[in-house]
């Protein structure tokens, strides 16, 4: 199955686009990634108009690393945010890169419609939706639970 990519950002204004990739691109600078040097990052833009970073952190034992997009997302919920308008992820690549799918299910739990902006090196953009890179997926309702 063919994912649809896009190049627009029309579930965003212009500004918050901007700023979307100016802070996802400035926070790479801040990943901890000593054994892998692959720098990510991710910005969560909230419901109530916050932006949230988060970076990778590695770690020696590799499997008790975190992503950045769960980073992010989590500080945004450890700030009381639950609903989210769009996720910026930028990496040091010629292409953007998509996010892993530990990350993907992550995202699931707070919104299945969400948009994502991928940002290439030189920051060059596709967008694409969580539901197309997680088809058919588990949530909440699978569970008969209403988050709010």
């Amino acid at each position: 199955m063919a994912i649809q990519v896009y190049n627009d950002h029309l579930e965003v204004s212009d500004k918050d686009f901007d700023k979307l990739r100016d802070l996802v691109t400035e926070a790479k600078s801040l990943s901890y990634c000593p054994y892998s040097k692959f720098r990510v990052a991710s910005c969560v833009l909230t419901e109530s108009g916050d932006f949230i970073t988060g970076v990778n952190v590695e770690n020696a034992s590799y499997g008790a690393g975190i992503c950045a997009e769960r980073a992010a997302i989590s500080r945004a919920v450890s700030q009381g945010h639950r609903k989210f308008r769009a996720i910026a992820i930028a990496a040091d690549t010629p292409k953007p890169i998509v996010p892993c799918g530990i990350c993907r299910q992550f995202m699931r739990e707070f919104n299945e419609d969400i948009v994502l902006f991928l940002f290439s090196k030189e920051s060059d953009h596709i967008k694409v939706y969580l539901k197309d890179l997680l088809p058919l997926s588990f949530g909440p309702e699978d569970l008969g639970i209403e988050i709010k």
